[in-house]
């Protein structure tokens, strides 16, 4: 558990965060990735150089999808090494760090010291500030795969919000791989789920989003599994959702269990462009979905269709 006081005018209020059991790192497809976004990941975490970012907001399971990036990574041939703030998954024959500032061991120290260390592979917790941006940067040039997170609230901000911490706009369009937005949605209780059929307006939503979906023909090109479940959906006469009724295993909540939805924005030749133009978010992330990115509002629009989760939870952690 994680826990954090703090003293109000009323007395004290604590928060306490529950976390999973030390060692629990799923494969990425556990996670909720599939299709062109598991396997463009894949590719990205496998290359011997440059930089992959984890984006989203504090509770979006960006450390877990790290660390299992980091067990699939792990073998004898490589020496991994992390810097965290704490070290929450532990993952065997990864040296784990943590940092300390009272002991001046911050994420900007630690990573000077662990290039002397002869890593292949460096995850830095959380970039946090310019210094910590620059040097991982650097780390990613001179040859080491850096992992890392960031508090963006989608996959394109995070390019923008390193050019603001001072990175060279050159530097970024050579050294990034690929980043991941990421938010946990909660799962329809499996022992109460029940089907349903919305209103008419949010049938329309629906059908909305999913035409936009159609109209990605470089996304459907390349992933089948979408593809199929877009025709399956079109086929239908009527939309038909998923809720849970509660039941006494998912204490009458009606959701049991949490899955991620994602979108990831792979480096191309387009958007080094774009960095290198300083340009907007809106504009990487206009060019990224011709370039044939599924956003987070329709990756978790899908599993809405598939009835693995509600409406309410995408639009609550995605809008």
């Amino acid at each position: 558990m994680r826990i954090s006081t703090l003293p109000t005018i009323y007395g004290e209020k604590v928060v306490i965060r529950l976390l999973k059991e030390e060692g629990t790192v799923f494969s990425f497809r556990d996670l909720g990735m599939r299709g062109s976004t598991l396997k463009k990941f894949e590719e990205a975490s496998l290359k011997p150089n440059g930089m992959l970012l984890v984006t989203g907001p504090t509770g979006s399971g960006k450390t877990v999808t790290l660390a299992s990036a980091l067990s699939k990574l792990n073998t004898v041939r490589v020496n991994i090494i992390t810097l965290e703030d704490p070290v929450e998954i532990r993952v065997p024959g990864v040296n784990q760090v943590q940092v300390n500032p009272q002991a001046g061991l911050t994420f900007a120290d630690g990573l000077r010291s662990f290039l002397r260390q002869d890593p292949n592979i460096i995850m830095v917790g959380e970039i946090r500030d310019g210094e910590t941006a620059e040097l991982a940067v650097h780390a990613a040039l001179t040859g080491h795969l850096v992992l890392s997170t960031l508090h963006t609230n989608s996959a394109a901000g995070a390019l923008p919000r390193l050019l603001d911490m001072g990175v060279e706009n050159f530097l970024l369009a050579s050294t990034v791989n690929a980043i991941l937005a990421q938010r946990l949605v909660r799962k329809v209780c499996q022992d109460c789920k029940e089907e349903y059929e919305p209103p008419e307006e949010i049938q329309n939503s629906i059908k909305k989003v999913m035409q936009e979906i159609e109209t990605n023909k470089v996304l459907l090109g390349r992933d089948p599994e979408i593809a199929k479940e877009l025709k399956a959906f079109s086929e239908s006469s009527k939309v038909k959702l998923s809720r849970g009724k509660g039941c006494p295993k998912c204490g009458n909540t009606g959701y049991r269990g949490r899955i991620g939805i994602f979108e990831l924005l792979y480096m191309t030749d387009e958007i080094a462009r774009l960095v290198i133009e300083r340009a907007p978010t809106q504009a990487i992330h206009d060019e990224a979905i011709k370039l044939g990115m599924l956003t987070l509002i329709q990756d978790g629009y899908l599993r809405v269709v598939e009835g693995i989760t509600t409406l309410e939870e995408v639009l609550r952690v995605a809008k």
